[in-house]
């Protein structure tokens, strides 16, 4: 079965920076991109950042300049650094990939079970 490992987050001041990593562990053929949503209070998930193997990005505007995704194909991971965090940054991050397994050829979509990233003063 596979399934998303998340760790990182935590509680921030603003100006400050936290990284998440995300590992896809169990049996897949590939993994056709991962990335990061999050969401805050009362509000929808939205895209933070998503990387494909290949490292082609597409990262938000509202985080663009200070988040970076990057992924470690040897090891299915992907990683969020936050950098400038802002107290609007507050929310539970959730990781996503899509992975090619044995059974879905094509792909499924994964979800990590979500982390919270706090930002205040």
């Amino acid at each position: 079965q596979v399934k998303l490992v998340e760790s990182g987050g935590g509680s921030v001041q603003p100006g400050g920076s936290l990284g998440l990593s995300c590992a896809v562990v169990g049996p897949m053929i590939s993994i056709n991109y991962m990335g990061w949503y999050r969401q805050a209070p009362g509000q929808q998930r939205e895209l933070v950042a998503t990387i494909t193997p290949g490292f082609m990005t597409n990262t938000a505007d509202s985080v663009k300049g200070r988040f970076t995704i990057s992924m470690d194909n040897t090891r299915s991971m992907a990683f969020l650094q936050m950098n400038s965090l802002k107290p609007e940054d507050t929310a539970v991050y959730f990781c996503h990939a899509q992975v090619a397994t044995r059974e879905h050829w094509s792909g499924v979509d994964y979800w990590g079970s979500g982390t919270l990233v706090t930002v205040s003063s």
